[in-house]
């Protein structure tokens, strides 16, 4: 696997993985902050920013749509991040609260922060597995 899949897998990993747990860990803040930041256009603009620049990033050096689930997912995941920050940058601050509005965050928290804290997992875990397997083997003997 590309070290560059590994490497990507592995901070999309923990950084989905610590954002979910976090979340978790205190729903109504969790929930509060999703509030706030929906009624600060500013906000909405600077993480529109961050997000299409990370999305970009990931999209514009990691275009690899074959050779297993790992380096498709981590290409996939850059896509869905560059999507969802230009739509921030585009979206007034009302459509952007009507469109959590419609996924319904907080009836469904535990499902979509769940799901983020599964996928970051999985994609820690063999992010690591894989850089793990490219290591050559330690020889015990001592010389």
């Amino acid at each position: 696997m590309a070290p560059l899949t590994i490497y990507l897998s592995r901070l999309i990993g923990l950084l989905t993985l610590i954002a979910a747990l976090s979340m978790l860990a205190d729903k109504p803040q969790a929930i509060d902050t999703v509030r706030a930041v929906i009624q600060d256009r500013p906000v909405l603009l600077i993480l529109g920013m961050l997000g299409t620049a990370a999305g970009l990033a990931v999209v514009l050096g990691h275009q690899v749509w074959s050779g297993g689930v790992l380096p498709v997912l981590v290409t996939a995941i850059g896509w869905i991040v560059l999507i969802r920050g230009t739509i921030l940058l585009f979206l007034s601050q009302r459509a952007t609260a009507r469109l959590v509005d419609w996924f319904r965050f907080e009836e469904f928290f535990y499902l979509y922060v769940g799901f983020a804290a599964v996928l970051g997992l999985y994609i820690t875990v063999h992010g690591f597995s894989a850089a793990a397997a490219r290591r050559p083997p330690q020889s015990n003997r001592s010389d």
